[in-house]
C-alpha cells in the first residue's frame, strides 16, 4: 500500500510561476460571490475573507463571501456546480472535499472532474493534538492508557479523518472510541474541557501549541509541523497513510482559461504579499503559503482521488 502523496506534499511550498500576460486582461463580468464551505469565525472562513479583501483592494474587483457550510464541502460543490463559469462564482473547500469525500458519495456530479481548480492556498498543518498538561500528551501516554484498559476517546472532524482514526486503530492495535464533531475548533474545545483526549487538528492548534497549552503528539504530513518539528509521524505508529491536504478554491466546470489564469493569480498573490493580511495568517497558522495551480494542481487532485480509494480500501 502507498503511503499518501508523499512527493506532491514535498512540494508544498511551491509558489506557481507568472501566468501567462493574457490573463491580467481579464476581468470579472460582475460582482464574485465567494462561498465558503466552512463555519462562520473559523480559521478557514478568516482565510477566505482575508483573500477577498486582498484581492478587492489590489484589482478593485467586488467579492461577497457567503457561508455555504456542511456535509464536508459537498454542500459548497452542489451550489457552485450549477452557478455561471463565467468568474463570478468561486469557492473554498479543502482538497479532501473533491477527492476523499467526493468518492465516498459517489455523486458523479460533485467528482473533481466536474469543477475548474483555482489554487490552493495552504497546506494541512495536521497534528494529532492532545492537552499538553493532560494524560496523553504524548503517544507513549497514548500507549501506556491503552494497555491500562483506559478508553481514548479521539476527535475527528470529516469521513476521511475518522477512516484515518480507525486506520491508526487497525495499524496500532488500539480500539480508539472514535467522536466526530463538526471542525478543529470544536475538538479543541472537546480537549479543553475533557470530553476528548486526543483529536486530529489541522492547522487551528498553532497557537495553543505555542503558548504550551496543546501538543502535537504526532504528525499527520509528510512534512515536519511547524510548530512541532520533532513529533513522530503517524507512518511510524501504525498507519499507512498520511492525512495531508490543502485549503483550495475552485470554481464551476468549463471556466474559460484566462478567467482561470486571472483568478489563480489574484489568489497566489493575496497570499504571497508580504503586506497583506492574509499572507500574515497563513504563516503565523499553516507554516506559510503553499500554492498549486493549473496542470501542477490538477496532478495533485487526481493523485488525491487515487489515494482516497486506497484509504478507502484499506479501511472497509
Amino acid at each position: 500500500m502507498h503511503k499518501i502523496l508523499t512527493s506532491a506534499v514535498a512540494a508544498a511550498m511551491v509558489i506557481s510561476a507568472p501566468f501567462a500576460a493574457s490573463a491580467q486582461d481579464w476581468t470579472p463580468p460582475g460582482p464574485i460571490t465567494m462561498m465558503i464551505g466552512f463555519a462562520a469565525g473559523g480559521g478557514a472562513d478568516t482565510q477566505a475573507r482575508l483573500v477577498a479583501s486582498a484581492i478587492e483592494d489590489a484589482t478593485g474587483w467586488t467579492i461577497l463571501p457567503e457561508q455555504v457550510p456542511g456535509n464536508s464541502g459537498l454542500n459548497l460543490a452542489a451550489a457552485l456546480r450549477d452557478a455561471p463559469a463565467d468568474g463570478t462564482a468561486i469557492g473554498m473547500v479543502v482538497t479532501e472535499t473533491l477527492a476523499y469525500n467526493a468518492v465516498r458519495e459517489g455523486n458523479s456530479d460533485l467528482q473533481f472532474d466536474q469543477f475548474t481548480m483555482l489554487a490552493t492556498t495552504a497546506a494541512f498543518q495536521l497534528g494529532l493534538v492532545a492537552m499538553a498538561e493532560g494524560d496523553f500528551a504524548s503517544w507513549d501516554d497514548v500507549e501506556a492508557a491503552a494497555a491500562a484498559g483506559t478508553p481514548i476517546r479521539f476527535g475527528t472532524a470529516t469521513e476521511r479523518q475518522a477512516d484515518m482514526a480507525y486506520h491508526m486503530s487497525q495499524g496500532s492495535g488500539i480500539d480508539f472510541n472514535i467522536v466526530q464533531v463538526a471542525g478543529g475548533s470544536e475538538i479543541m474545545n472537546g480537549l479543553r474541557a475533557g470530553d476528548l483526549d486526543i483529536g486530529w487538528v489541522a492547522g487551528a492548534q498553532a497557537g495553543p501549541v505555542q503558548s504550551g497549552e496543546m501538543v502535537n503528539i504526532a504528525t499527520a504530513i509528510p512534512t515536519p509541523l511547524a510548530e512541532s518539528p520533532d513529533a513522530p509521524s503517524i507512518t511510524d505508529l501504525g498507519s499507512e497513510f498520511y492525512l495531508d491536504g490543502y485549503f483550495m478554491f475552485i470554481a464551476p466546470g468549463g471556466l474559460p482559461d484566462d478567467a482561470r489564469q486571472a483568478l489563480a493569480q489574484a489568489i497566489s498573490d493575496a497570499l504571497t504579499t508580504p503586506e497583506t493580511e492574509a499572507n500574515t495568517l497563513v504563516n503565523r497558522a499553516f507554516g506559510g503559503p503553499a500554492i498549486l495551480t493549473g496542470a501542477e494542481l490538477d496532478g495533485y487532485m487526481q493523485s488525491a482521488v487515487e489515494a482516497a480509494s486506497n484509504l478507502m480500501e484499506a479501511v472497509n
